[in-house]
């Protein structure tokens, strides 16, 4: 996984004339990780035209991607990349290790958590995942309209 580039190919499909800002990093797969992700992430969007409720969903969204890639993978580092294109906001976490059937929704015990994914589902305007093209892994995804794109 190389930072800034490896989930370029998917992240976002762009029109001619459209200008996309970006922001790529690497860490280890570590529960400290998920805060430090949220950090930057929350960082980068503060320099960006976007209202705090948008901050404070995308913040959400990626501690509970990196959550998941941490916790049910078996990755020694996770990417992350977000993608802002006119009023559209793309959540990319990538991962080392494969989930025998991939993410997937599920209600669980409220003690145990597992409730990562459906908060994704309930505050996204799209979301998925593929295989990692470049080798075992899997990127998971989420996108979030705000502004004049629409309601996050």
């Amino acid at each position: 996984m190389a930072p800034g580039n490896a989930l370029t190919p998917r992240v976002i499909g762009l029109s001619p004339g459209t200008h996309a800002r970006r922001l790529g990093f690497e860490l280890p797969a570590r529960a400290e990780s998920v805060a430090l992700a949220r950090r930057r992430v929350r960082e980068w969007l503060l320099g960006r035209n976007i209202d705090q409720d948008t901050r404070d969903t995308v913040a959400l969204v990626v501690s509970e991607l990196v959550t998941n890639a941490v916790v049910h993978t078996a990755s020694d580092r996770v990417g992350c990349e977000l993608s802002d294109s006119e009023g559209r906001l793309r959540i990319s976490v990538q991962d080392q290790g494969v989930l025998p059937t991939g993410p997937r929704l599920r209600r669980a015990d409220p003690e145990e958590g597992g409730r990562g994914l459906l908060l994704v589902d309930a505050v996204s305007s799209a979301w998925g995942a593929h295989e990692d093209g470049s080798g075992p892994g899997r990127v998971v995804w989420a996108e979030l309209l705000y502004g004049a794109g629409g309601p996050c």
